[in-house]
């Protein structure tokens, strides 16, 4: 996935992306170039290798992630995923670039709105076992979709909220998601919040030099 990253920041492409949330704070051009995005807007690999980690944790069988971007994440999660990955973007065109990396066959594209094909995706699933809410970045979208995984979530199911203090409206989310009873643990990595469902202790929350 590193090479593939460093192709795409070598890239001369040109795509138009229209921002269905908050935006990018270093590419909010229509047009933008594909080595700008993979730079400034996707995660870096020592946060997707934490996403990694954090997936093994879980069964794994049905995994969910909002926000494809040009597909480094989700590259990272599928090689650890043991069922599907439902990978979620907006933009058609960050779409078709993430589907031209080294794909695990365990990979699903899902492009378009996410408002409106999350909901109509989990209403097929039963079950969501890991979920990286990544798409975005303002206080509505982020609740919205933490809402919605959230009742199918189970006991051994982990969620990841990602940029939790990328502006004042996601650390307003973030603040209030982690006081759902629901969730028993939370964890600030700054880059990312991680959320658990089961834990033997007392309702707690940790921040983590990271």
């Amino acid at each position: 996935m590193e090479t593939f990253r460093s192709s795409l920041i070598n890239s001369n492409e040109i795509i138009e992306v229209t921002d269905l949330g908050a935006g990018s704070k270093k590419v909010n051009s229509k047009k933008r170039k594909v080595a700008d995005v993979t730079r400034y807007s996707t995660s870096s690999r020592k946060v997707a290798q934490l996403l990694q980690y954090f997936c093994t944790l879980t069964p794994s069988e049905n995994n969910i992630e909002l926000g494809t971007c040009v597909g480094i994440s989700a590259g990272y999660l599928g090689a650890v995923t043991k069922g599907i990955l439902n990978t979620f973007e907006g933009a058609k065109e960050l779409t078709r670039i993430a589907q031209t990396q080294p794909l695990n066959p365990n990979i699903n594209f899902i492009s378009g709105e996410i408002s409106k094909t999350l909901p109509e995706f989990l209403a097929t699933q039963t079950a969501v076992d890991f979920g990286f809410i990544d798409a975005n970045h303002t206080y509505e979208g982020t609740m919205e979709s933490f809402l919605l995984l959230l009742n199918k979530t189970h006991p051994k199911s982990i969620l990841i909220i990602g940029d939790i203090h990328w502006s004042k409206e996601m650390e307003l989310a973030w603040g209030e998601i982690i006081r759902y009873p629901e969730v028993k643990l939370s964890l600030d990595f700054y880059e990312v919040g991680v959320l658990f469902f089961d834990f033997s202790a007392s309702k707690d929350h940790y921040i983590l030099d990271f």
